[in-house]
C-alpha cells in the first residue's frame, strides 16, 4: 500500500492478516518520533496484542536477534511489524527465523535453509533506502567478524508494505543522503548484474528513473512530500530488481569497510559506486550509456550526487591506510554479491577498486 496516510490503514491490514499478537521491531527513533505509539494504537483498537522491541542497532548483529529472539519467545506471537529504516526490517526478519525455526543467524546463512514457514510480517519503511520491505532476505551481521550476512527464505518477504512518505520527513538530511544513496546504488548495479532479466530490469529502470529525478530535490528540500514518494517507491521497485537480479561489486567491496570501519553503507557506497562503474564499463559500457549517455556520465552523475550530499571522498580520508588493502580486497572476495557482477571479480579486482578510490 503505497501514499500520504497510508500507515492509517496498519489496523485493517493486519486484521486482514488475521494478527492477533503482534511484535513491534523498531529502533528508538521511532519511539521517539511517535510512530510506534500511533502503530500500537491502531493495533490495539483493533484488539490485538502488541510487544515492541527496540534494543538493536544500525546494523543488527546475531545477538541483537538473539536478543530479540528471547525477548519475543516467552509471548505466543503470532505476527510481526517491522517499523524504521531497513536496520528494523531486517532485525525484525531476523528475529522471525529464530522463533519459527530456531537456531542461530548462520544457520540462514544463503536461501531456503529454513525447514517452517516464518510469521506473516507487515513491513513500514521509514527510510527509502534498503528496499528491504520488497526482499525475503534478511542481512545481519556477524558480531564477531562484523561481515554480513544475507538470510533468505520465501516466507520472509513481508506479506505487505506500507509505503507512507510522511513517516520518512522526520529523517534527518544525512540519513536521507545515504539511504538514498544506497537505494541508487540498487538501481545502478541490479541493471548490470549477469543474473538480471526482463523483471529486474523493469524494476531497475524505473527506480533509476524516480530516485535520480528525486535525489536532489528531496536533499534541497526534506519537506517535498512528492519528491519523498518518488525517493520511497523508487527504493521499494530498487527493492524489487535486487529480489530478481542480486547486487555486484560495488555492495561487496562496501561491507568490509563497514566491518573494518564503521563506516556507514550508504557513505560506503558513494565512495566505491563511481569507481566500480569505470572499472565495469570494460564489459558493461552499453548498459551503463542507457542509463546516462555513458559509463564515464554515470560515473560522474553519481560523483555529484554524493557530493551534493556531503557525502564521497576517498578511503584514505575515512581513515582505511594502504597496507589495509589487501586484506580488505581478500573479504570483499567472499562476499557472495561479488559473484552477480558483470565483470568477473576477485581479490584482484577487489584491490584495483579501492585502490582507485583510495
Amino acid at each position: 500500500m503505497c501514499g500520504r496516510g497510508a500507515a492509517s490503514r496498519l489496523e485493517a491490514l493486519a486484521g486482514d492478516l488475521g494478527f492477533r499478537r503482534t511484535l513491534v521491531v523498531a529502533d528508538p527513533g521511532m519511539v521517539t518520533a511517535g510512530y510506534v505509539a500511533a502503530a500500537t494504537s491502531q493495533l490495539d483498537t483493533a484488539g490485538i496484542f502488541t510487544a515492541t522491541f527496540t534494543d538493536f542497532g544500525e546494523n543488527p548483529d546475531n545477538v541483537m536477534v538473539e536478543s530479540g529472539r528471547q525477548f519475543a519467545a516467552p509471548l505466543a506471537i503470532d505476527s510481526i511489524i517491522g517499523l524504521g529504516g531497513g536496520s528494523s526490517l531486517d532485525c525484525a526478519k531476523g528475529i522471525n527465523f529464530l522463533l519459527t525455526n530456531g537456531g542461530v543467524m548462520a544457520d540462514y546463512r544463503g536461501y531456503g535453509k529454513a525447514a517452517r514457514p516464518l510469521l506473516p510480517m507487515i513491513a513500514i519503511p521509514t527510510t527509502a533506502g534498503t528496499g528491504s520491505e520488497a526482499q525475503s532476505y534478511a542481512v545481519i551481521s556477524d558480531a564477531a567478524t562484523h561481515m554480513k550476512m544475507a538470510c533468505g527464505a520465501p516466507s520472509a518477504a513481508p506479506r505487505i508494505a506500507i509505503l507512507d512518505p510522511d513517516l520518512t520527513v522526520s529523517a534527518p538530511r544525512r540519513v536521507t543522503a545515504m539511504a538514498g544513496y544506497d537505494a541508487i546504488a540498487h538501481a545502478v548495479e541490479t541493471w548490470v548484474t549477469t543474473k538480471r532479466n526482463a523483471v529486474s530490469l523493469a524494476f531497475a529502470r524505473a527506480a533509476w528513473d524516480l530516485l535520480g529525478g528525486a535525489f536532489e530535490r528531496v536533499l534541497a528540500d526534506g519537506t517535498d512530500i512528492d519528491a519523498r514518494s518518488d525517493m520511497l517507491v523508487g527504493a521499494h521497485l530498487a527493492g524489487m530488481a535486487i529480489e530478481q537480479s542480486m547486487l555486484g561489486a560495488a555492495h561487496a567491496c562496501a561491507n568490509p569497510l563497514t566491518a573494518r570501519y564503521n563506516l556507514a553503507h550508504g557513505l560506503a557506497l558513494s565512495i566505491l559506486l563511481p569507481h566500480v562503474v569505470r572499472w565495469n564499463a570494460a564489459v558493461a559500457a552499453d548498459r551503463y550509456a542507457a542509463l546516462a549517455g555513458s559509463a564515464d556520465a554515470l560515473a560522474s552523475g553519481l560523483e555529484r550526487f554524493a557530493t551534493i550530499a556531503g557525502l564521497g571522498g576517498t578511503l584514505r580520508a575515512h581513515g582505511a591506510r594502504d597496507s589495509d588493502l589487501p586484506e580488505l580486497a581478500a573479504l570483499a572476495a567472499q562476499q557472495w554479491t561479488g559473484t552477480f557482477n558483470p565483470r568477473p571479480f576477485d581479490a584482484n579486482a577487489a584491490l584495483v577498486i579501492y585502490r582507485a578510490a583510495w
